[in-house]
């Protein structure tokens, strides 16, 4: 899968909310602790991307995984997804960097 771009700067609520099973009072919450946990974990996966730790970038990778897949966020989903299949196989040869920088560009266009 070719690395993908996102934008998120016009999110529908009504829309996001009737996906996930909400109210769409509750989607600038959801973004919101969405934006701020994942921040935190992409400079962790940072790191452990520098370090090669493929356990970690699995681990992280999975956390992205989950919380972008929960709220729809489909192409940071797969992204992370792929990034997690190919830490889980110790890939030498994936582009961990570009995935990430993928991820957080795409994470960027998120209008709070």
């Amino acid at each position: 899968m070719p690395i993908l771009y996102a934008d998120y700067s016009n999110i529908n609520y009504e829309e996001m909310a009737l996906s996930i099973g909400v109210k769409s009072k509750h989607i600038p919450a959801i973004i919101k602790s969405f934006f701020e946990e994942t921040n935190t974990t992409l400079k962790a996966l940072e790191e452990a991307i520098k370090l090669m730790d493929y356990d970690k970038i699995k681990s992280l990778a999975h956390a992205i995984k989950g919380s972008s897949g929960n709220i729809k966020f489909n192409e940071i989903f797969e992204m992370a997804k792929e990034m997690e299949q190919e830490a889980t196989k110790k890939s030498i040869n994936f582009d961990y960097a570009g995935y990430m920088r993928a991820i957080k560009k795409s994470i960027s266009t998120i209008a709070l």
